[in-house]
């Protein structure tokens, strides 16, 4: 987490001079509001996997084995192959759908 005194006391130009102060309620409440944000920002991130699998990726794009096969086969959707899984990155995923909508 990068709490930045800056985001915490946008008022202050000097942060030397909070070394002398007293911390106040709305401090604590501006610390207490930015800390929440930060903490959901976190968890929205790590929600969605980097990689993964085909019965994912089916699920996820609504297909079949074969077409998900053909994707594979004619470099549309980039795969890596590790012992006898196929992963898929979720960013290309992403980006195949986007680039197929209207």
């Amino acid at each position: 987490m990068n709490l930045q005194a800056k985001k915490l006391f946008p008022e202050v130009d000097n942060f030397d001079l909070l070394n002398h102060q007293v911390v106040t309620k709305r401090d604590l409440l501006n610390f207490g509001n930015l800390l929440l944000s930060e903490i959901k920002n976190a968890t929205q991130k790590e929600q969605t996997p980097q990689w993964l699998k085909s019965s994912e990726v089916r699920k996820l794009l609504k297909i079949s084995p074969g077409t998900l096969q053909n994707l594979r086969i004619n470099g549309t959707l980039q795969h890596n192959r590790i012992g006898g899984i196929i992963y898929y990155n979720y960013a290309d995923i992403e980006k195949l759908l986007n680039s197929k909508a209207p």
